[in-house]
């Protein structure tokens, strides 16, 4: 086990360089309108009438203001439904389950498509899925169209099964379709690399113990939170997970999390680490959801389930 440590943006963490913090690279929707309010107000002397910051600049929050426990919970605030799509009824990925908040009141929601590892099916990912929609997401667990399929190929499924949630699914008016990101693990979570090099769209980018042939992903402008296990010896985290995060560029929002004594299948069960951090990520970036900041920066210590973590806070 690692001693717990105190570890601050801009210091170094088991001998690692931490990236300089990133320039402004995707500005939050509606700052420009805050901004505008807030000066008016000022001028006008009435401070009283310009509404909240979060208010004004978020207006995709989604759910009660985030706490340690709340986003720790094997469930959030959204009560979750869920219809699964057979693979004879779509192409360009092997079908699903979707999970998605029942309620329609808050509005519509983001997505993020999870793929599965090498071998593995939909099941192996199925109890990250639900409770990642349970904090305000339609997430779309899929199978692939064979087991044996590679990252690259992987990563066409995740944005096929995108194109298929937003534009044809029952759920599709239940959806953002501005708001969308990408999960997975293994081969899987190397596919999750190959859709965000390929679509510059997606908003969020979740590698879980990711295994690629392809180390360099410099060209990938999606912010991105890559977790890696220290005990892998499938996809090693010194020739696959650090590799990929260091090539992203210095200037994105990145996170590398390195899970502290754990093994290459750490994100087939359940694991609070995982989705407390990987839902602390799509909130502040598919969301563009500020509460979920203080998870993420100042950094997380290094801890009995942290061994190592890098990012570029503070996040433009």
């Amino acid at each position: 086990m690692t001693p717990e440590a105190d570890v601050t943006p801009g210091t170094a963490v088991r001998g690692h360089r931490r990236t300089p913090p990133a320039g402004r690279n995707r500005l939050l929707r509606g700052r420009t309108v805050a901004g505008a309010a807030l000066a008016a107000a000022l001028t006008a002397g009435s401070i009283a009438l310009v509404p909240s910051a979060d208010a004004a600049t978020n207006p995709f929050e989604r759910g009660p203001a985030p706490t340690t426990a709340s986003i720790e919970a094997t469930r959030g605030s959204f009560a979750v439904s869920q219809t699964t799509v057979s693979s004879f009824s779509v192409s360009g990925f092997g079908g699903g389950d979707i999970y998605y908040p029942t309620s329609t009141s808050a509005g519509t929601f983001g997505a993020v498509a999870i793929a599965p590892g090498y071998t593995a099916s939909r099941s192996s990912m199925a109890w990250l899925a639900p409770r990642i929609a349970s904090q305000g997401f339609v997430v779309f667990n899929i199978d692939t169209l064979t087991r044996s399929d590679q990252p690259a190929s992987r990563g066409r499924q995740l944005l096929a099964a995108l194109d298929y949630l937003t534009q044809r699914s029952s759920v599709r008016t239940r959806i953002d379709t501005a708001r969308l990101g990408v999960m997975g693990h293994s081969m899987g979570g190397g596919g999750t690399l190959e859709a965000a090099d390929d679509r510059p769209a997606l908003q969020a980018a979740i590698p879980l113990t990711p295994w690629n042939l392809t180390k360099n992903w410099s060209g990938v402008t999606v912010p991105t939170m890559i977790i890696g296990a220290e005990n892998d010896t499938v996809a090693s985290v010194t020739s696959h997970a650090q590799p990929f995060y260091t090539s992203l560029p210095a200037s994105l929002n990145k996170a590398y999390l390195e899970l502290n004594n754990a093994s290459h299948f750490a994100p087939n069960s359940s694991n609070t680490t995982i989705a407390k951090y990987s839902i602390a990520w799509l909130k502040r970036f598919i969301d563009d959801d500020l509460r979920y900041d203080q998870f993420l920066c100042p950094a997380p210590r290094v801890s009995t389930t942290i061994s190592e973590y890098r990012d570029t806070c503070p996040h433009s």
